[in-house]
């Protein structure tokens, strides 16, 4: 006899498909059943009484570095899912630069068995290409895999792709998404060597943003423009940080007709080079954050629509490899568990509306990579939703954080919003601070 589990959610603010709408929810099983005002339940269903809270689609984040395998000292799939469904993240996508590099179908099919493991979100990863390895591309099944990631900036071991015949061949050769780090790496490499003469290894911070210049972002993205506009590729380019690469992206067709699109992340949108002095090396990003111009430049295109997707880029160091001299301390940081709280506290800055930013967290990134059946609240759609308190307000506390990294960007900044409820899959997997040691993760499928 099949047993069906119901889950009503009542009287929450609903914010989906552009609207708001005070509704209730039945779930039953993994899946939204029905979304009306004043459901009333089947016998035996779980009521979450949602008066006060917004309900929203749950957030899928479509570039994280989760570090497993071969950097587990930094962090797991484990740990960093865990704090990724505190923070209202259900769905992730994790890149290759691991050890070793997820550049073959077995490493790949490696890193989904872990996943199904020990994964407490649901889960995809992106293919690493390669300057050697065309092949294996070609051996990629779209329906199973997000997208194909490219580094045209510096990279762990043999991933920067700077063969101009190699890259062209594969922009020409799939018809997968290709997601793209545009840095240009002879502009840093000079820009660095410049510095280093000046200062040697201890490189004052905020000098990163002008090693890692707007110029070497600027050639590199629109390079990886001109040849995706000449190959046809369907071209994402993850993490703007400047001004001037606004101009390289379109916002009069819909997201669904595009065929070159963009990603914005928290620490571009939060922070700028004034924070430098403050939080050193901790805000040090690829590419990196830079002027309070350049922010407000991002802030005006993803309202525009140029901007398509907010993302976190996490990407967790230890505090002891963070807090190295400039040229040895990696850039990355972990993000997860409080970007929605940014976000929120944009909202009550008036930077962003609610509907807007669930378009760029939530459906956007469904649309883009054609994930299947979530990013929505729907009927029929899996039942992965997030619950948040606008008016509960909270200290980042060092204590509070559950990356394996123990450390965050946002440590002592306070939030007016909390996430109070996460549901994956149908199933309640965090409340009130607490995550479920159940896990109810699936492995993302994709509607190509």
């Amino acid at each position: 006899m099949t047993i069906n589990n119901f889950i009503l959610i009542k009287n929450g603010q609903i914010i989906n498909e552009g609207k708001s709408l005070n509704a209730d929810i039945l779930i039953k099983n993994d899946r939204i059943l029905s979304i009306d005002t004043d459901i009333t339940p089947p016998l035996n269903t779980q009521i979450i009484d949602a008066t006060g809270l917004i309900v929203m689609p749950g957030i899928i984040d479509d570039q994280v570095h989760f570090r497993e395998p071969g950097l587990t000292h930094k962090a797991t799939i484990g740990t960093e899912s865990r704090a990724a469904i505190a923070g209202g993240i259900t769905s992730f996508i994790e890149m290759p630069n691991t050890n070793p590099q997820t550049t073959t179908i077995e490493k790949l099919e490696e890193k989904f068995d872990i996943a199904a493991q020990t994964s407490f979100a649901n889960y995809s990863f992106m293919f690493g290409g390669t300057n050697d390895n065309l092949d294996e591309i070609l051996k990629i099944d779209p329906k199973k895999v997000a997208a194909l990631k490219l580094f045209l900036g510096s990279s762990t071991g043999n991933m920067l792709v700077d063969d101009l015949e190699v890259l062209e061949k594969i922009f020409s050769s799939t018809k997968l998404v290709i997601a793209v780090h545009c840095e240009d790496e002879t502009t840093i490499r000079a820009n660095l060597k410049s510095y280093v003469e000046t200062y040697g290894d201890d490189i004052p911070m905020y000098c990163h943003p002008i090693i890692r210049s707007e110029e070497a972002c600027y050639i590199s993205s629109s390079r990886a423009i001109g040849l995706a506009k000449k190959t046809g590729a369907r071209l994402h380019v993850f993490h703007l940080s400047t001004a001037k690469e606004m101009a390289l992206f379109r916002n009069d067709i819909p997201l669904k007709d595009k065929k070159i699109t963009a990603e914005v992340c928290i620490h571009h949108l939060w922070f700028t080079d004034e924070d430098y002095s403050k939080k050193g090396s901790l805000i040090k990003w690829n590419p990196a954050v830079k002027s309070a111009n350049d922010r407000d430049a991002l802030w005006e295109a993803l309202i525009d629509g140029r901007i398509d997707v907010i993302a976190t880029d996490h990407a967790p160091h230890t505090i002891e490899e963070k807090t190295q001299p400039y040229t040895k301390a990696p850039s990355g940081g972990p993000l997860v568990q409080h970007a929605l709280q940014a976000m929120m506290e944009c909202v009550h800055q008036g930077k962003i509306d609610l509907p807007m930013m669930v378009q760029k967290m939530c459906h956007n990134p469904a649309i883009l990579f054609d994930v299947k059946d979530r990013g929505y609240l729907k009927p029929g759609y899996f039942a992965d939703i997030v619950l948040v308190n606008p008016n509960q307000p909270i200290t980042v506390q060092k204590d509070q954080l559950l990356y394996k990294c123990g450390w965050s960007p946002f440590e002592g900044v306070s939030f007016q919003s909390q996430v109070t409820h996460t549901l994956l899959n149908g199933q309640l997997v965090f409340v009130d601070g607490e995550v479920s040691e159940n896990k109810a993760a699936k492995r993302l499928t994709f509607n190509r």
